[in-house]
C-alpha cells in the first residue's frame, strides 16, 4: 500500500508539472509566416501563427491552399512546440470571390464544412478570414453592399463548422469599416487589426500617437475606433510591420532587414530621426525631408507598453522574414507582451 500511494504521488507530481508546463500563454504574439518563406520559423518568439494564404477556390464553395507542403511543415513545428497556434488565413490583398461565395448559402455552407476539413487535415488550431474587405473593390476584387451582412453569416456559418474549440479570427481594416463588428463579436476569438499602411511619406504608416506627421489616424485611434465599434479591448491584437514605405531615393517597400543592412551604401545620405510624440522613427534626406516611415525595436517596444496598458490580447506583425537574421524585431514584440 505504501509504494501503491509513492506511486499515485509521483504520478500526482507529473501531471502537474506537464499541465503547468504546458498551459498556453496569455498573451497572443502572432506571426504571419507566408507560403513563399525559405527556412521554418523559429518559434521561441511566437506563440501563433497565420499561414498566409489560402483562398476562395474557382468554383466558390471550397478553399484552395498554397504550398501544402510548406503548411505541414509548419504544424509540425507543434512536436517541438506543443503551446503553439496555427491557423490558415484565407485571403489577403488582392484575395477575392468571397462576396460570389458569402451570398450563395450553398456555397457558404460547403466552404464552412471546407474549413472543418482543412483544420483536420493540416492537424490546425483554427482559421483566420483576411477578405479584404466586404463591400469594398478597392483591391480589384467583387464587391456588394450584402458583403457586410453575409461576412457575419460567413463567420457564424464557419463557427459552427469547425466547433467551438477551434480559434476563429479575422484581420480588420485599420479604420474599423466594412464589418458589423457587434453582430461578429459572439463568433470571434479575437481580431487582427491591421494598423499599417496608414499612410506613406511623408507621414507614418503606424505611429503609435497623433502627432504633426499623421495623416488619417493613428494605431491608438484605430484601437479606440475598433473598441467604439464593438469589439473588447482583450479581443484586440495590434498589428506592426516588419517593412516601411519610402520615397525621394528610398524603396516604396522596403524590408526592415534591408533597412538595416550594412550592405546598403545608397541608405548612408539618409539620417533617422525619432518622432516622440508618435513614438515612432522615420528618415530624413539631406535637405530634412521625410522620405522613410517604418518600425523598430524602439517604436515596438512603445507599442508593447501600450497594449499592456489598454488591455489589449497581444500583437500581430506582418510579416516574419522581414525581419533581420538577429530576430530584432521578432524579440521586441516578444519580450514586450512577456516583459
Amino acid at each position: 500500500m505504501k509504494n501503491l500511494h509513492l506511486l499515485f504521488g509521483i504520478l500526482l507530481l507529473f501531471s502537474a508539472y506537464f499541465f503547468f508546463s504546458c498551459k498556453p500563454e496569455k498573451g497572443v504574439v502572432l506571426a504571419y509566416v507566408t507560403s513563399r518563406g525559405p527556412n521554418l520559423p523559429n518559434t521561441t518568439f511566437i506563440t501563433h501563427i497565420n499561414y498566409a494564404f489560402g483562398g476562395v477556390n474557382t468554383t466558390f464553395n471550397g478553399i484552395r491552399i498554397s504550398n501544402e507542403e510548406r503548411l505541414m511543415n509548419i504544424t509540425g513545428l507543434k512536436r517541438q512546440k506543443p503551446t503553439l497556434k496555427v491557423l490558415l488565413s484565407i485571403g489577403g490583398w488582392g484575395s477575392g470571390r468571397f462576396s460570389e461565395m458569402a451570398a450563395d448559402v450553398t456555397n457558404r455552407l460547403a466552404f464552412a464544412a471546407d474549413c472543418k476539413r482543412v483544420v483536420d487535415q493540416f492537424n490546425l488550431d483554427g482559421i483566420d478570414l483576411d477578405w479584404e474587405y466586404p463591400s469594398s473593390a478597392a483591391a480589384g476584387i467583387s464587391a456588394s453592399p450584402d458583403d457586410v451582412d453575409n461576412f457575419t453569416l460567413l463567420m457564424r456559418d464557419i463557427r459552427q463548422a469547425i466547433g467551438k474549440n477551434k480559434l476563429l479570427t479575422f484581420a480588420s481594416a485599420s479604420n474599423a469599416k466594412y464589418v458589423d463588428f457587434k453582430a461578429i463579436n459572439k463568433y470571434i476569438d479575437f481580431v487582427n487589426i491591421m494598423t499599417y499602411d496608414i499612410a506613406h511619406p511623408p507621414y507614418h504608416q503606424a505611429g503609435l500617437y497623433r502627432s504633426e506627421f499623421t495623416k488619417d489616424f493613428s494605431c491608438e485611434e484605430s484601437v479606440n475606433a475598433h473598441i467604439k465599434a464593438g469589439i473588447p479591448a482583450n479581443k484586440l491584437t495590434l498589428g506592426i510591420p516588419f517593412y516601411g514605405h519610402g520615397c525621394c531615393g528610398v524603396p516604396r517597400d522596403v524590408y526592415y532587414k534591408d533597412i538595416v543592412s550594412t550592405s546598403k551604401p545608397e541608405f548612408e545620405k539618409f539620417t533617422r530621426k525619432w518622432d516622440d510624440v508618435a513614438k515612432a522613427p522615420y528618415w530624413v534626406d539631406e535637405e530634412g525631408k521625410f522620405v522613410l516611415t517604418y518600425d523598430d525595436a524602439h517604436s515596438i517596444a512603445e507599442k508593447c507598453i501600450f497594449i499592456r496598458e489598454k488591455g489589449l490580447l497581444g500583437a500581430m506583425y506582418w510579416q516574419y522574414d522581414q525581419d533581420d537574421d538577429d530576430n530584432t524585431l521578432r524579440k521586441a514584440v516578444y519580450y514586450g507582451i512577456y516583459p
